[in-house]
């Protein structure tokens, strides 16, 4: 064969295969690139139908530079319920306070019986029943009442949303605790079996796990509300997930309201750029009461002042002591309150 022949057939294919790979490339790009647009124009579609202010708007927090708060409420609110809008009560309530200078996160979970002062009603009550007199709006004055901490944002989100979330998701990953056999989300009874270990859960599975309360307390359901919602948490960030993102958004539907905008939802991705945030899990230590007949959830005083001190630095509402001797933490408030009493009203 002509070497110089065999030379350039050789260099051709070269140029061929060189030629295929970078269109695959190009095509690949403009694919991606097409389908990140689709995604953000439906996730602002979804956004602006859940969008819906509780009457708590501050437009100096900015989520991107600032420290915040947001307030996940669950509520049932299915027809097999057959509840009136003014009879809705939280099922689940999760407290997160996200710091933006380490982007760490903190999960507060408020048990549903939990006897606290309600504003809108000018008496103590159990917390769930907060929902019934102003809806997002009454709960939240109800925790920052509670955890003395602003709330900036809250997000609601029904059953349906939560399970639709998690099966577009593809399910979610997490640790049963015991055997449960359990009622769905329809309340057929021993609908949902579960086997103690690593699971991986569709949403109908991880609703039931998250709401039963005959196993244990309200403590440690307050524990699995805060592990699912992490792992939620950690399938929505894992490599794999961005393509299911548009089933996600068309899962929320008119099932979650938010007064979070498209623009607040898409400064939170900073916390996920680099992988997983670092998310601590705080539980509000208290005992079960039935003194007056009715149970209720009473917080042991000193556990509450101490996750309240918790908060509000992990806010920058206050100095971060921690670390400090007595002396050093007298002179770190008493800068602090100066500091504060300078800032214009």
């Amino acid at each position: 064969m002509n070497r110089k022949y065999y030379r350039k057939t050789k260099n051709d294919q070269k140029r061929t295969i060189l030629v295929i790979i970078a269109t695959l490339a190009v095509s690949l790009l403009i694919c991606v690139s097409a389908y990140g647009i689709y995604l953000i124009k439906k996730a602002e579609t979804a956004v602006d139908t859940a969008y819906e202010p509780a009457g708590n708007i501050n437009e100096d927090i900015e989520p991107l530079t600032d420290n915040i708060s947001i307030l996940f409420i669950g509520v049932d609110d299915s027809a097999e319920r057959n509840q009136s809008t003014n009879n809705i009560r939280s099922d689940a309530l999760v407290l997160a306070t996200l710091n933006n200078e380490d982007k760490s996160i903190k999960l507060v979970s408020i048990p549903r019986d939990t006897y606290t002062f309600i504003p809108d009603s000018g008496r103590e009550d159990k917390i769930t029943h907060a929902y019934a007199y102003n809806g997002p709006s009454s709960t939240i004055e109800s925790v920052e009442n509670l955890l003395e901490v602003p709330v900036d944002y809250y997000l609601r989100m029904n059953f349906d949303a939560f399970i639709e979330v998690i099966d577009a998701l593809g399910g979610i990953k997490v640790e049963v605790p015991y055997d449960i056999i359990e009622q769905d989300e329809n309340d057929s009874q021993n609908a949902v079996e579960l086997k103690e270990g690593i699971q991986f859960l569709n949403g109908s599975e991880a609703l039931a796990l998250a709401r039963t309360r005959h196993y244990d307390n309200d403590i440690e359901r307050g524990k699995r509300q805060q592990m699912i919602l992490e792992s939620i948490m950690n399938r929505a960030v894992s490599a794999g997930s961005i393509t299911k993102y548009g089933d996600v958004f068309e899962a929320v539907g008119d099932n979650m309201k938010t007064d979070l905008t498209f623009k607040n939802i898409s400064s939170l991705f900073e916390y996920a750029k680099n992988g997983k945030p670092d998310v601590e899990t705080i539980t509000l230590d208290g005992y079960d009461d039935m003194s007056t007949g009715i149970y209720y959830y009473k917080l042991k005083e000193e556990s509450l002042t101490e996750i309240q001190d918790i908060l509000q630095s992990h806010l920058g509402l206050k100095a971060d002591t921690s670390n400090l001797t007595q002396s050093e933490t007298d002179l770190e408030l008493a800068d602090f309150q100066t500091e504060k009493s300078e800032t214009p009203q």
